[in-house]
């Protein structure tokens, strides 16, 4: 049985368990500006503190231990470490050609970590998601509220910097593409349009999982989209799972999740964030408080993907994966290969 086979067999099978944040293990390390730029970008002309994504070239066993910290505490799919790994978003640090090994480095070190694991366990495969962010530009709107027709990116530079993302992150070992985050849906139809360019000329399956994120309590994405409108919009495309990831706390998240679960054939993923930010940005809610709100998801039968956003930890993780294991999936009446 092939990974993708393995992946559609345990979708119909059990809830899945998805990683918990990135950032906010990283965090944990205090990085300094010198070790984000490590032996090899000791001389880089700009300022490198914050660019997490270049952390698995300078610090690939921090970011392998995360992986692994995230793999015991249950998760069943870990995402890479490129979230802001496009020429786009990697521009702010003058680091665009650097793109394909980021990419592919931070797949390699996510396979590896889970091919040890499902070595241990064989009837637990776990698997890779090649993390997609919405790249911090957006096709739909306009940045200058002077000029509402000015546009800072077109849709065809968006594909080409996603499909070069995409490839990097299948030829480094990804077995999902997570387009996740997404604020603005013509975003990711650029990235979809990408990866579906890729289907084609490779002559292979890419399960994809597609995650928005509501912004606010007026239910919309910041694009304006309500979470019916989001789903119409992708549903043009043969995905394993629709869901909505940040923003929001699990309580915040349920409704949406009810829209994409009376609408979709669809699995449904959630990863919401360890509540709301407090006043300095924090996230307090415990694994105890973040599981608690997660069961209702659980008990409705709304989803087949569950895991944790900012602030969230492999605490959290572990909580949410102990409560999964006593529930069934959402149940999907067409799971396509």
């Amino acid at each position: 049985m092939n990974n993708s086979e393995q992946l559609y067999n345990a979708l119909k099978n059990r809830i899945l368990i998805l990683d918990g944040a990135m950032g906010t293990m990283i965090q944990r390390y205090n990085f300094t500006e010198e070790d984000y730029r490590g032996e090899r970008f000791k001389d880089w002309k700009s300022p490198l503190k914050g660019n997490n994504d270049l952390l698995s070239l300078t610090q690939p066993e921090a970011i392998e231990e995360i992986h692994r910290k995230y793999l015991l505490a249950g998760a069943d799919i870990i995402e890479t470490n490129t979230f802001s790994g496009t020429t786009i978003a990697m521009a702010d640090y003058h680091m665009e050609n650097l793109v394909y090994e980021l990419n592919y480095e931070s797949a390699k070190i996510a396979k590896k970590v889970c091919d040890e694991f499902t070595a241990q366990n064989p009837d637990k495969p776990r698997f890779v998601a090649g993390s997609i962010g919405p790249t911090n530009r957006t096709a739909s709107l306009s940045p200058d509220v002077n000029d509402p027709g000015y546009r800072a990116i077109t849709f065809d530079e968006l594909r080409i910097a996603y499909k070069q993302q995409a490839e990097a992150l299948l030829d480094g070992g990804s077995d999902i593409l997570l387009v996740e985050t997404i604020f603005d849906t013509l975003n990711a139809k650029a990235a979809l349009f990408a990866i579906d360019e890729i289907r084609e000329e490779r002559n292979i399956t890419i399960p994809i999982m597609v995650s928005g994120t509501i912004t606010d309590a007026s239910g919309r994405t910041l694009s304006g989209q309500t979470a019916d409108a989001f789903l119409i919009s992708v549903s043009h495309m043969d995905l394993i799972s629709v869901g909505f990831n940040c923003a929001l706390g699990a309580k915040q998240l349920t409704p949406y999740l009810e829209i994409l679960a009376n609408h979709t054939d669809f699995g449904i993923s959630a990863y919401p964030n360890a509540g709301l930010p407090n006043a300095f940005g924090q996230y307090d809610e415990t694994a105890e408080q973040m599981a608690n709100q997660v069961e209702e998801y659980l008990e409705k039968g709304l989803i087949n993907i569950i895991g944790g956003c900012c602030g969230t930890t492999p605490d959290h993780i572990n909580a949410i994966a102990d409560l999964a294991k006593n529930y069934k999936p959402r149940q999907l009446s067409v799971i396509s290969q």
